[in-house]
């Protein structure tokens, strides 16, 4: 089973510019960091995805052995990982993300 649930996380990695793993939904997260995550990329203006796992522990075990990385939110940028905001952060402030941000769409926001 294993198999399947790992083509889904390559097919959303894929799917989608930025895509956030983490606890809960858009409309209702369930964890501080989930939202601290949200709220990070809201200022950018770029659309991102957000992954419930707290509903599939398989899909949750196969994100970490993935990443090697053990806490939520996982962030996937134009996929690559590059783990949460206590890594994001310092790209940000250096600006190294907005201009990992801006190629990865090839366009400034709407």
């Amino acid at each position: 089973m294993s198999n399947s649930i790992d083509a889904e996380i390559q097919q959303e990695i894929a799917t989608h510019k930025i895509l956030i793993y983490g606890k809960g939904t858009k409309t209702a997260p369930q964890c501080g960091f989930t939202v601290e995550t949200m709220e990070f990329f809201n200022k950018f203006g770029y659309p991102y995805e957000l992954i419930n796992v707290l509903t599939n522990p398989e899909k949750r075990e196969a994100l970490t052995k993935l990443t090697n990385w053990p806490t939520l939110p996982k962030v996937f940028i134009n996929g690559t990982f590059y783990g949460d905001t206590d890594v994001l952060g310092p790209m940000e402030e250096k600006g190294e993300l907005q201009t990992l941000l801006k190629e990865a769409f090839q366009a400034p926001p709407k």
